[in-house]
């Protein structure tokens, strides 16, 4: 099946063709470190990654993104595959090597009578949801709108619709992904049905995809918004049992965290822990505000914004120049009672970063009622996910704040519950092992040994191929 002289070891197999060379060999933009906007082409969202790649190709097409994918097989060079930037671990970019960028490709193609869109992989979460939302339809992805609808899809996708409409993934109908011997293949559930399995949820490990054909819902106006209450233990704890009972239409994100000076917040407020929760109904105006009655009456509100909107302007604005340095850590527990709210607030009482959160995701309705063997996705009942982070400024306080979130997540664990991939840094292969437990990786690894038997797509949370998936595991 393979052509190419692939190497995983080195990154001088063949010399990297000349950049006058390499615009004649792609439709897309080529930036090398001699063009301007170099810089700016090699920085991703987090701050503290400065990774100067010998390339960037801002492929135009998926003919661009096979011969980019053959080009880097052939000369052994690192390939780093980028969507929105997003990556905790700083995967967009490679060190010497070539960034795969997608973000040119941009081509959305929405058919409103059978609800269904073909996307390509460098749209945002954003840009395809305000689209979207000109004919009242929706998909779900996550909670940022710059993120890339990419590298989200294919670790699973949880959003603001997750308990209504299920994981991203849930609602991935077809995929074209260029593998690692530069075909594009087409892929769904009954055409290299492997495939087409491993791509929903396993991330980027088995190839780049081009385009999406994702079905919509009908989402026109939801009751949501910003909800800050004070972090109490009684708040924290009841605001989780609230989230459990309430019905599937409503998803809700709950970060307890130290108040930035927001203008809508007292001034007496800023600094101190407070509970900043988004809700989001997907359903009839009425019954939303019927579903959110209970967390408003929780404890008077420092600040209440919740009201009917267009599901698209859940999606606030971003800032284009914020990159955060974080500590980070995430998982799945059973439960959030007063015990586990005061262990939160304790933690979050003893931390000098400049902020310190602990989100809380209950999960449930729609994405779990699909097998866990349906999918790569195989935390279907995990109830809640959590996650710490510290974000800091002065990177000499590293490892102060790393052994900071290590705690906190140890003082925090239930149970051996895994993790969501999509929230993973640089955390190692027995991290990685966590988010895809037993079966679900052992079929990944066949899965990965036919379609990328030399692990050119490494540059990510990796799963290696079969016969080097053990070996891998047991050197971390």
């Amino acid at each position: 099946m393979f052509t190419h002289n692939y190497s995983s070891s080195t990154n001088s197999v063949l010399e990297l063709p000349s950049s006058a060379e390499l615009r004649t060999l792609f439709n897309g933009r080529v930036i090398t470190a001699h063009d301007p906007g170099y810089d700016q082409a090699r920085t991703v969202f987090y701050g503290g990654i400065d990774r100067r790649p010998a390339a960037i190709v801002r492929v135009a097409d998926a003919g661009d993104v096979s011969r980019l994918v053959s080009l880097a097989c052939d000369t052994g060079f690192e390939l780093a595959v980028r969507g929105g930037g997003h990556s905790a671990a700083g995967h967009g970019v490679t060190e010497g090597g070539m960034v795969l960028d997608l973000s040119s490709m941009k081509t959305l193609q929405i058919d409103v009578k059978r609800k269904t869109a073909w996307a390509e992989a460098g749209l945002t979460a954003g840009e395809y949801t305000i689209a979207a939302g000109r004919f009242g339809l929706a998909t779900g992805f996550g909670d940022t709108g710059s993120v890339g609808i990419g590298g989200l899809t294919l670790g699973g996708g949880v959003g603001y619709l997750v308990r209504k409409h299920g994981l991203t993934i849930d609602n991935l109908l077809a995929a074209e992904v260029v593998t690692a011997d530069g075909h594009l293949l087409y892929t769904d559930i009954d055409t290299n049905p492997d495939l087409f399995w491993a791509v929903r949820g396993g991330g980027g490990n088995f190839g780049v995809v081009t385009r999406f054909k994702f079905s919509l819902h009908e989402v026109e106006t939801v009751v949501g918004g910003m909800l800050i209450l004070p972090a109490t233990t009684e708040v924290i704890a009841s605001f989780i049992t609230e989230a459990q009972a309430a019905p599937d239409e409503l998803s809700t994100i709950a970060n307890v965290m130290t108040a930035p000076p927001m203008p809508f917040l007292p001034p007496e407020v800023h600094g101190k822990l407070v509970l900043l929760a988004m809700l989001v109904y997907a359903g009839e105006t009425a019954a939303g505000e019927r579903a959110i009655a209970p967390f408003r009456s929780l404890a008077s509100p420092l600040s209440d914004m919740i009201h009917p909107m267009p599901y698209p302007e859940i999606y606030r604005e971003e800032g284009g120049e914020y990159h955060p340095v974080a500590a980070a850590r995430s998982m799945f527990v059973d439960s959030v009672d007063r015990a586990v709210a005061q262990t939160i607030l304790d933690h979050l009482s003893a931390s000098n970063a400049s902020m310190a959160v602990t989100q809380l995701r209950v999960l449930g309705g729609a994405m779990s009622r699909v097998s866990a063997e349906a999918t790569a996705f195989a935390h279907r009942i995990a109830p809640i996910m959590v996650n710490v982070a510290a974000i800091y400024e002065n990177r000499a306080d590293k490892p102060a704040h790393e052994a900071w979130v290590t705690a906190f997540a140890t003082a925090l664990h239930q149970r051996d519950g895994g993790t969501y991939v999509n929230f993973l840094g640089a955390e190692g292969q027995r991290r990685v092992r966590e988010a895809y437990p037993g079966r679900t990786w052992e079929r990944l690894a066949a899965i990965k040994r036919r379609y990328d038997p030399y692990n050119l797509f490494r540059l990510n949370q990796n799963i290696p191929p079969e016969e080097n998936s053990r070996t891998a595991w047991e050197a971390s």
